[in-house]
């Protein structure tokens, strides 16, 4: 039980050890920025809560590099973030009842706010539905 214990403690040694290396190499590779979100439908202009806003960074190829960041809006639709290394980011916004919103960004300043509108899904396209075609099958 004993050892059991100390392997534990050990593993959490460690663990804060490469949190806290990994933290600082990120601080050594340049400059950071805060960025703020504002997420409302685009309908009423109204804050959407709880969306998930997902941070990816992005690789020159335009392929996205491993790691992500996970944030949720409050009630206000509002998040953010501080500490993001300038470069290439990818942005995906998801709530339920709405399209899902992604766009790339290239952050360059020590604060950026972006601003998304989503959408509320289309109506499904069928084909049995007379869509204004005046080709009709022979």
């Amino acid at each position: 039980m004993k050892k059991r214990k100390m392997l534990w403690v050990g593993a959490a040694i460690v663990l804060l050890g490469l949190a806290m290396s990994t933290l600082a190499a990120a601080q050594d590779e340049g400059p950071t920025s805060s960025l703020k979100f504002m997420v409302v439908r685009d309908s009423d202009g109204k804050p959407v809560r709880n969306a998930a806003v997902v941070l990816h960074p992005v690789k020159g190829e335009g392929k996205q590099a491993q790691g992500e960041i996970d944030l949720k809006t409050d009630a206000e639709g509002k998040t953010s973030v501080d500490g993001i290394p300038y470069g290439a980011l990818r942005v995906q916004v998801m709530a339920p009842h709405f399209q899902t919103f992604g766009e790339d960004y290239e952050i360059n300043k020590p604060e950026v706010q972006i601003a998304v509108k989503l959408k509320h899904p289309g109506d499904p396209y069928s084909i049995y539905e007379n869509h204004g075609d005046d080709k009709k099958p022979q």
